[in-house]
């Protein structure tokens, strides 16, 4: 393969595309449509006038005769950070004063504990002007810092903050496999609650990643060679550059176009991200990606790149084959239906990422780049597992590029009708790669 004629291939494919209009619009239209929905809640407030940034619901939080009570539990909300509602402090329950300053706004309801203490915890009041009272969350808010100030003055002269502490720390709970080897290098990690749900997202998202590039790229390969068929550019094509040359340069030069159009993506969302009215929205998520273990970016990459080739050069071979673009649809669909495959596979079974269904299908190299991503980011995988699917995966690109390159060559110069399988095979036999 001749490498500066590959280069040639692989610029003109990269050029040629992106500067299509269709292209262009796809990614301009794709670019704004991310822009308005994650500036939506800052739309509503442009053009309701609402303060989307407000204090939440305003709670009169009466002292009266539980001062030290009320106390707790304004310490207890203020150090949670939670902005869902605020108290105002009122020292004494003046029933005219509290419903005067709720018809004027100032507060949305007050809290009162009554006065009579029969058990060790009085019993608390949200009175409103709402029938509903509280909307759910403020109300599952409150009632989860009641029970936590509930706990305080119960336990407090016999318990520690340390052991008070300790009481509100969830319970770990883990699951093994007993029939697991003990002796087998595993690729899993004690993870708390969040860096899981951050794994289980990203996981998500190489999938999703993984099945568009492999159907949008894989498709304009196909109808980028059926273009060239049919207008009979590709006979003096075949003759400049050899096929598995051409075959590979279009492969990479689209990789190249759908990673343009992905690292685009994420520039405009962390652009739109870090915009001033969008930074409290960042923060509210509590994003952190140190959470994510490196074993899942690296494999997860590597198996998309992987199956990327895969997927791409069998469009190739197909799209060689199809000498008008109408019958391109027909002729791909086995594809996009093991893409599909893949993607339905490793999406619906993150539930069971150890499942035999995974386990069978991550050595399957149309289906393991979701299905391995998934048992490594959320499931328990031994390390020569990984490798001996990356080995079939790489195996599998050698043999269908190889075969590929002698259908693409066979095919390009195949005119009118669709060329059955007897026909390939046998003009297939008077080519060498």
């Amino acid at each position: 393969m001749n490498k500066n004629k590959l280069g040639t291939v692989i610029g003109f494919t990269f050029r040629n595309k992106v500067k299509t209009k269709a292209f262009l619009i796809t990614t301009l239209v794709l670019a704004i449509i991310i822009s308005i929905a994650i500036n939506i809640p800052y739309l509503i407030q442009l053009f309701t006038g609402e303060d989307l940034k407000s204090e939440g619901t305003k709670i009169g939080l009466v002292y009266g005769q539980q001062v030290e009570l009320a106390g707790q539990l304004d310490s207890y909300w203020k150090e949670q950070n939670n902005d869902e509602f605020t108290f105002m402090k009122y020292d004494t329950s003046d029933a005219a004063v509290l419903k005067k300053d709720i018809e004027d706004g100032k507060i949305d309801g007050y809290l009162e504990f009554s006065e009579e203490q029969a058990t060790l915890f009085p019993s608390v009041v949200y009175s409103s002007n709402e029938d509903d009272g509280l909307n759910p969350i403020a109300q599952a808010e409150l009632s989860a810092a009641l029970q936590a100030v509930k706990m305080q003055v119960i336990v407090k002269d016999s318990l520690t903050a340390e052991q008070i502490a300790e009481l509100k720390t969830p319970v770990q709970f883990d699951a093994q496999n007993i029939n697991a080897n003990p002796n087998a290098s595993t690729v899993v990690e004690e993870k708390d609650e969040a860096a899981e749900m951050m794994e289980f997202g990203v996981v998500y998202l190489l999938i999703i990643l993984f099945f568009f590039t492999s159907m949008t790229t894989g498709n304009m390969i196909a109808a980028e060679v059926t273009t060239e068929k049919s207008s009979r550019i590709m006979e003096i094509l075949i003759t400049s550059v050899s096929p598995l040359t051409q075959m590979f340069g279009k492969v990479i030069g689209m990789f190249l176009v759908g990673l343009t159009q992905i690292v685009t993506f994420i520039l405009v969302i962390i652009g739109n991200l870090l915009m001033p009215q969008n930074k409290e929205l960042l923060a509210d998520f509590n994003i952190d990606l140190s959470q994510v273990s490196i074993d899942v970016i690296v494999y997860g990459f590597l198996f998309y790149v992987l199956g990327y080739f895969l997927y791409a050069v069998l469009f190739a071979a197909v799209g060689s084959i199809v000498s008008r673009t109408e019958d391109l649809g027909q002729a791909v669909m086995p594809i996009t239906m093991l893409s599909l495959a893949a993607f339905y596979i490793g999406s619906f079974s993150m539930g069971a990422p150890d499942s035999m269904l995974m386990k069978v299908s991550s050595f399957i190299p149309f289906l393991s780049p979701t299905t391995m991503i998934v048992r490594i980011g959320i499931g328990e995988i031994a390390m020569w597992e990984i490798w001996v699917s990356i080995l079939i995966m790489l195996v599998s690109i050698l043999f269908f590029g190889w075969l590929s390159a002698k259908i693409y060559r066979t095919g390009v110069l195949m005119y009118g009708k669709r060329p059955t399988i007897k026909e390939l095979r046998k003009a297939m036999k008077a080519y060498k790669i």
